[in-house]
């Protein structure tokens, strides 16, 4: 079974072109967004209301499994964009390898502006939380409202959480030493757990829910590059749960109870001065097993900003 990273870690497209298709529901369309620094971005914009840009998780991952696997409901009542980050799924990837924070913030920033939206709502999944909410951080004039579904901050500290999770799954002790020795002690752990076949346990308990999530991931080849470089340095490994409570955006955070990807108690640790929280019975797909719950709770957010 191939597990997503915060699905390979965390276990472990100014131009538009293309064309569009009209329901008696929706608008939908298609496109290819080229970034000021000439990286084709995959973007689709579908449903109708408020702006929300959706930022998916990874590093390394795509949209295309969260919009199919029950994000799109929330089409009813936002104009949902789906866009791949540069080096990730549908993408392509930068000449200069430039993967730094900025350049993947102003990628969001690049897409809110072509749309022509004062201000948008920005969700962030898993991995993905860390860019919404530094986004939020760097443009807050341009935040309705910030949305953090099942979301990391400090990737140590959810890979601590694994590890302990691993840990308690397979009866075995995984001693973490220090700081530095996590990434290597989360990947003894999950070669364990995956022998074991207990891997899918990470995203649910439903092993023919995470079976489906990797249909979908599996469907199409898909670029991985942005994976490869987040990895290789520090950046990415920083505690970002630090900023938050300088960021004064309306936020809304929602955890699920059995979330062993991120943590069930990570959310714990934002601190944003104009945040609610929404505790779902669920884990890190919690979109697609509590998809009603999930949907009420961001449709309830948005009709009050």
């Amino acid at each position: 079974m191939k597990i997503p990273f915060l699905s390979i870690l965390l276990l472990f497209f100014v131009q538009i072109g293309i064309g569009q298709t009209k329901t008696n529901l929706k608008q939908e369309k298609k496109t290819t967004f080229l970034t000021s620094d000439g990286v084709p971005l995959f973007l689709k914009v579908s449903g109708k209301g408020e702006i929300c840009i959706f930022v998916h998780g990874g590093p390394g991952a795509w949209s295309k499994s969260f919009e199919e696997f029950g994000g799109n409901v929330l089409e009813d009542k936002l104009k949902m964009c789906y866009f791949d980050q540069r080096g990730c799924g549908r993408s392509g990837s930068p000449a200069d390898n430039n993967y730094g924070m900025d350049r993947m913030i102003d990628d969001i920033e690049e897409i809110r502006a072509s749309l022509k939206a004062s201000k948008v709502f920005v969700m962030g999944h898993s991995f993905g939380g860390i860019l919404a909410t530094k986004y939020a951080e760097k443009y807050p004039q341009h935040v309705k409202g910030l949305i953090l579904l099942n979301s990391t901050l400090d990737i140590n500290d959810s890979l601590l959480n694994q590890i302990a999770f691993m840990g308690k799954t397979l009866g075995e002790d995984f001693p973490v030493k220090d700081k530095n020795s996590i990434l290597n002690t989360f990947f003894e752990a999950k070669t364990k757990i995956k022998k074991a076949d207990l891997d899918y346990k990470m995203l649910s308990d439903n092993r023919t829910n995470v079976e489906k999530l990797d249909s979908i991931d599996n469907s199409e080849k898909r670029n991985s590059a942005f994976a490869q470089h987040a990895l290789s340095g520090p950046l990415y490994f920083s505690d970002f749960t630090k900023e938050t409570a300088s960021i004064k955006v309306p936020t809304l955070v929602i955890s699920g109870t059995k979330d062993n990807n991120i943590g069930p108690d990570h959310y714990k640790l934002f601190k944003f001065p104009n945040q609610e929280v929404k505790i779902i019975n669920g884990g890190h797909i919690l979109y697609y097993e509590q998809n009603k719950e999930f949907k009420n709770a961001v449709e309830g957010f948005v009709l009050k900003k």
